[in-house]
């Protein structure tokens, strides 16, 4: 992974991690919100195809002692954007559209991962639908739009 990394934002740069349980994995340094709400990482499956994942942590479970829904959403929004990489082109975009239906609850230490594909894509929006699974058990099946955006 030696290529020069993505910026997508100020200060936000798709790095690589190079130690621990991630190594090997990318992820946004400088984006702060990603970095507390996760930290998510990235990488390309066997097939070729982006994938997403975090560990479950105490700080992310709800009063229940289960995922926090806003966190499990949070995920998936990032992955929509992991998912539709190849599509955007290395364009900037917004999320315009993002549901999700509950499968099943997420717990502490459990491995949260997500993968999906672009259902449709080209001009400036792209279509996502996707799976977020922990453990391998399907937790949330989701879809968004992405809305391509130009610098002015």
């Amino acid at each position: 992974m030696s290529e020069e990394p993505t910026v997508i934002g100020a200060g936000s740069r798709l790095t690589e991690v190079t130690e621990g349980e991630w190594a090997g994995w990318l992820t946004w340094a400088g984006d702060a919100f990603e970095q507390r709400a996760g930290p998510f990482y990235e990488r390309r499956d066997a097939d070729g195809r982006m994938m997403s994942a975090f560990r479950a942590e105490p700080r992310h479970m709800n009063g229940a002692g289960f995922m926090h829904g806003g966190c499990i959403l949070t995920f998936a929004d990032s992955a929509l954007f992991s998912i539709a990489s190849d599509a955007m082109q290395n364009s900037r975009g917004v999320t315009m559209q993002l549901a999700g239906d509950f499968l099943a609850p997420i717990n502490v230490g459990q491995l949260v991962e997500a993968r999906g594909e672009v259902t449709r894509g080209g001009g400036k929006t792209v279509f996502v639908r996707g799976m977020i699974t922990a453990n391998g058990t399907p937790a949330l099946s989701f879809n968004g739009i992405i809305r391509k955006i130009s610098d002015r």
